[in-house]
C-alpha cells in the first residue's frame, strides 16, 4: 500500500482498537506487534518457524508476517541510521545492528540473497517514507497528491511488482517534474534520489553508499551552450582550446544507485537534445573529444518550468527525448494552489521556514511573519516566486518588518473586450469556456491541471486552447 493513498484510512478500520486518539504519533503497524508476536509463537510451538516449511497462499502469507516480524523489531534501529546518516553526509554509515538482522532472516528460512535484499528494502522504505513526508511542507490535497506520486515513482503502484521484478532495474524508468519557479522541484527529486535502493554489505557492515550521494543535481541554465556538453559528458585532455585537464562528466559520476537531476532541462538547445536521447536510448556515451564508450548506469529525473507541450509545439523540445523522459510525470503544486485549498497550509510553511532559517522553532516569530503577510499583501496575492518567494519574504520581514509583494505581479492577462463581455453579460457560453480555459492554463500550463479544474476532457481542454492561440 502508498502511505499517502486513501486506502490508508480503509487499512486502520481493520486493524482492532487503533485508532489515532489512543495512540497519538504511533505507527499503525505497532499495535500489531503484540498479536503477530503470539501468532508466530503458536507457529514456533508446533515446529513451524522456516519459510520452507509452507506452501502456495500460506508460505507467501507466512513471509510477510515474518518480514513484518523484522520491521517491527529493526526500524527503529534503521530510523536512528537514517538520522545519523544526514548527520554524516557523504560517509557510509556503520550499521552495527546489520549482522544480526541478516541472522534473523537466514532463521526465518530466507536465502542469503533474499536476506541482504530485505534487509535494504527495510532501510529503502524508511528513508522514502522521511524523505517524502518530512521533505515536503504542507497537507493540502495537492501536496498529498504529489507525495503520492512520489512514493509510486520509487516503488511502484504495488510494492510486490517492485520487489519481485523492478528493484534493480529502476535505471530505466526516467522522470519529468514540473511546474513554476520556486515550487520545490529540486526538493521532490531529492526526494526520490535519496529514497533509491542500496545493497547492504555486511562484510563491511555497511550500506553500498551514503543516501546523500544518491542524486547529482545539476542546473543546466548555468552553463552556456558550448560548456554543456562538456559538464554533461566530460572531455578529454586537448579536445577544445582551455581543456588543459581530463575532465569527469556527471554521466560517469552518477553510479549505478544514483540518479542525474537536469533542472531546466526546457533550456537546452536541440542539438545537446539530441546527444542526450542517445544516451537515454543506448546508455551510452562518449567524452568530449574522445572516440571511447562510457556506460551510464544511473536514473534520470529532469525538471523544467517552462511548458514543455508549448516548447514540443514550437519546435525547441525534442518529442522523441520528451518521450524518453517521460516514464513519469509529475507536476509540483504552485504555492497560490496549496493556499487556496487549504488555507493553513501558509502558517505550516511559516513555521517549517522560520525553524529553517533561525535554527530552531519560534511561535512569536511565525506569529509576527504571518501578521505582517496578512497586513501587507492582498487576500489573493499569487505569489508569483511561490516557496523560493516566500522564504525571501520571510527573510525581508526579519530584516524590515514589511513585505510588499513581488512589483511584477499584475492582474491576470486577460483581454480588455472579454473582461467586458463579461461585465455586460454579452459571451456566449462557448467563448465563455474557451476563454476561461485559456485563462487557467496561463496561470497552471498544464491540459491535465485544467481539465481537472473544469472537470472536462483533456482533449476538449486542449481543443478549446488550440483553436484560440490560432486565432
Amino acid at each position: 500500500m502508498n502511505p499517502f493513498s486513501d486506502e490508508l484510512a480503509v487499512i486502520l478500520k481493520l486493524i482492532p482498537d487503533y485508532t489515532p486518539e489512543k495512540h497519538p504519533g504511533e505507527h499503525f503497524l505497532w499495535t500489531l506487534g503484540p498479536v503477530l508476536k503470539e501468532r508466530i509463537a503458536r507457529l514456533e510451538q508446533r515446529g513451524l518457524s522456516q519459510i520452507q516449511q509452507f506452501n502456495g497462499a500460506d508460505r507467501r502469507l507466512v513471509e510477510d508476517a515474518f518480514l513484518l516480524e523484522g520491521y517491527l523489531r529493526f526500524v527503529p534501529e534503521v530510523d536512528k541510521l537514517i538520522q545519523k546518516q544526514v548527520s554524516l553526509g557523504g560517509t557510509s554509515a556503520d550499521v552495527p545492528f546489520g549482522e544480526e538482522a541478516i541472522v534473523q532472516f537466514h532463521a526465518r528460512g530466507f536465502s542469503d540473497q533474499d536476506s541482504h535484499r530485505y534487509f535494504a528494502l527495510y532501510f529503502q522504505l524508511r528513508r522514502a517514507y522521511y524523505f517524502i513526508y518530512t521533505a515536503l511542507v504542507g497537507e493540502s490535497p495537492s501536496m498529498k497528491k504529489l507525495r503520492f506520486a512520489l512514493w509510486n515513482n520509487v516503488f511502484t503502484c504495488d510494492v510486490r511488482t517492485y520487489d519481485d521484478h523492478l528493484w534493480n532495474r529502476m535505471e530505466d524508468f526516467s522522470t519529468l517534474i514540473l511546474g513554476e519557479t520556486g515550487t520545490g522541484k529540486g526538493s521532490a527529486a531529492a526526494a526520490i534520489g535519496r529514497s533509491g535502493f542500496i545493497p547492504f554489505d555486511s562484510k563491511k557492515g555497511r550500506f553500498a553508499q551514503s543516501f546523500m550521494e544518491l542524486i547529482i543535481p545539476v542546473s543546466l541554465s548555468q552553463f552556456p551552450e558550448s560548456l554543456i556538453e562538456s559538464e554533461l559528458f566530460g572531455h578529454r585532455k586537448g579536445a577544445f582550446t582551455g581543456a588543459v585537464d581530463t575532465h569527469v562528466g556527471l554521466f560517469e559520476l552518477c553510479g549505478p544507485h544514483s540518479s542525474l537531476f537536469l533542472d531546466e532541462i526546457g533550456d537546452l538547445t536541440v542539438s545537446v537534445q539530441t546527444k542526450l536521447l542517445q544516451v537515454l536510448q543506448e546508455r551510452i556515451f562518449s567524452p568530449v573529444g574522445s572516440h571511447s564508450l562510457k556506460r551510464f548506469k544511473g536514473r534520470v529525473i529532469a525538471a523544467t518550468n517552462r511548458s514543455i507541450e508549448k516548447l514540443r509545439k514550437e519546435g525547441r523540445f525534442r518529442d522523441d527525448l520528451f518521450y524518453r523522459l517521460c516514464s513519469d510525470i509529475i507536476i509540483v503544486p504552485t504555492l497560490r494552489l496549496r493556499i487556496s485549498e487549504s488555507p493553513s497550509e501558509l502558517e505550516q510553511l511559516v513555521k517549517s521556514l522560520v525553524e529553517r532559517i533561525t535554527g530552531e522553532e519560534s511561535a512569536s516569530l511565525t506569529s509576527m511573519i504571518l501578521e505582517t503577510l496578512h497586513r501587507d499583501l492582498p487576500s489573493a496575492y499569487p505569489w508569483p516566486g511561490n516557496v523560493r518567494e516566500l522564504e525571501q519574504a520571510l527573510r525581508r520581514i526579519l530584516l524590515n518588518r514589511h513585505y510588499k509583494g513581488d512589483l511584477m505581479v499584475t492582474e491576470p492577462d486577460l483581454e480588455d473586450d472579454f473582461i467586458q463581455k463579461i461585465q455586460t453579460g454579452n459571451i456566449d457560453a462557448k467563448e465563455l469556456l474557451s476563454e476561461y480555459c485559456n485563462f487557467l492554463y496561463q496561470r497552471f500550463p498544464n491540459y491535465e491541471e485544467v481539465a481537472r479544474r473544469t472537470q472536462l476532457d483533456r482533449r476538449t481542454v486542449k481543443k478549446y486552447i488550440t483553436n484560440t492561440s490560432r486565432q
